[in-house]
């Protein structure tokens, strides 16, 4: 039994900046910041991590007891009207294909390892009808640290398939050099697409185990599961 864990924003769907833009109104709502977003790198991070970092700053110290739970709160009441309102929300190129067809082998288990926090990650799939494929991952609401994140998304996996699957057995799948550290952080074969936020120069140079175009090339992701059997 092997497991994919997928990223979101960038890997599997693009959501035009909803997200940043859920956060600007938070912001604006709780500290009266406007564009608390601004020179500020989202891709890779964690949510909690890219809140602490608006308020550090933003505000010049750092956040306080309760602060990032009610920047939380207010930007997951703003996130579905931002997913709902972009008119260039768009699934990445091949990853529905892609998916099912790791899911119709039957030994691959699919879920998430994303920063978002998870009913901000099931608000942004809504739209593509993602969120029935993803019935486990890890998520940025429980942990800030991605390499754990990933971990507890394999724990998830484990759990529900009762099957013990190794670190080495999980494929991490991101569009980021953020993921590929936090991948071989966790122990973590990792694959990097180029369609997404990363820059493909740098995620090349970053050498993950397996680099794509796009998921119109999923059959190298089969490939690649398929040499990891052979290994072991």
């Amino acid at each position: 039994m092997k497991v994919v864990l997928f990223d979101l924003d960038g890997t599997l769907v693009s959501t035009g900046g909803a997200g940043i833009r859920a956060l600007d109104r938070a912001f604006k709502d709780i500290f009266g910041l406007e564009r608390a977003g601004e020179g500020i790198r989202f891709a890779g991070k964690t949510d909690p991590r890219i809140i602490r970092e608006i308020i550090a700053t933003k505000t010049g110290r750092a956040a306080q007891d309760g602060e990032l739970a009610q920047i939380a709160e207010a930007y997951l009441k703003y996130l579905p009207e931002e997913v709902s309102n972009r008119h260039d929300y768009q699934t990445l190129p091949g990853i529905e294909t892609c998916i099912k067809g790791l899911l119709d082998r039957g030994d691959i288990l699919v879920g998430l390892g994303t920063g978002n926090l998870e009913r901000g990650a099931r608000i942004k799939l809504e739209p593509a009808g993602f969120n029935p494929y993803f019935s486990f991952g890890g998520f940025g609401s429980d942990s800030e640290d991605r390499p754990e994140l990933l971990k507890i998304g394999l724990s998830r996996a484990t759990n529900g398939s009762g099957v013990k699957i190794p670190p080495s057995d999980a494929l991490v799948i991101g569009d980021t050099i953020l993921d590929i550290d936090a991948a071989r952080k966790a122990g973590m074969p990792v694959a990097a697409v180029t369609c997404g936020h990363g820059d493909p120069d740098e995620l090349k140079a970053a050498r993950p185990d397996l680099l794509l175009k796009d998921f119109t090339e999923y059959e190298l992701i089969l490939d690649f599961l398929s040499r990891i059997a052979v290994k072991q």
